[in-house]
């Protein structure tokens, strides 16, 4: 699913954040320490190489809702975003440190000069983060800060399975129309 929002382009796919070479910066859900781990932070580490964790190193720890910003070293980007996301129902207020990570890290992509960015499903994995929820506030955040953005024309949502794009396409629609 693909829409243009002011001018910019917003579409949700299937795939594997770490395979994206048409996007200038990719979005890692990054844990405090910005190490490898699992799910998004190891396919991230991992294609990216061992640099990568140390350029990482003296950014560390962040808090959530923080957004950092790294070179991308062997995948095929120019940058990656780190972001913390919300532990759900750890992290309070949850819901706002989650809308911070995607207002930081567009920030942080407009103060770079970058154009295209992928995202993934930040805090809906290991954290615990309902989809669905997580998906809302990812696009109310994204839709509210659209006006504000001149640098980036292009946000990709990349999903890993199926039953996730369905719930972030089907958020979109409804906050769209």
């Amino acid at each position: 699913m693909k829409r243009n929002l002011q001018g910019i382009t917003l579409e949700c796919v299937q795939g594997d954040i770490a395979h994206q070479p048409d996007m200038e910066a990719v979005v890692n859900a990054a844990n405090a320490q910005l190490r490898i781990g699992g799910g998004v932070a190891g396919a991230i580490h991992r294609a990216a190489g061992p640099e990568l964790e140390r350029e990482c190193r003296p950014l560390a720890p962040i808090r959530p809702g923080q957004a950092v910003i790294t070179g991308a070293h062997n995948l095929p980007n120019r940058h990656v975003i780190h972001c913390l996301g919300p532990i759900y129902g750890v992290d309070q207020p949850a819901e706002e440190l989650l809308a911070s990570c995607y207002r930081n890290a567009l920030q942080l992509a407009e103060e770079n000069g970058i154009r295209s960015i992928a995202f993934p499903a930040i805090s809906a994995g290991a954290f615990g983060y309902p989809m669905e929820p997580a998906a809302r506030g990812a696009f109310k955040t994204v839709i509210d800060v659209l006006p504000r953005l001149s640098s980036v024309k292009h946000i990709r949502f990349v999903l890993f399975q199926t039953a996730d794009v369905r719930v972030h396409e089907r958020v979109l629609k409804i906050l769209i129309f």
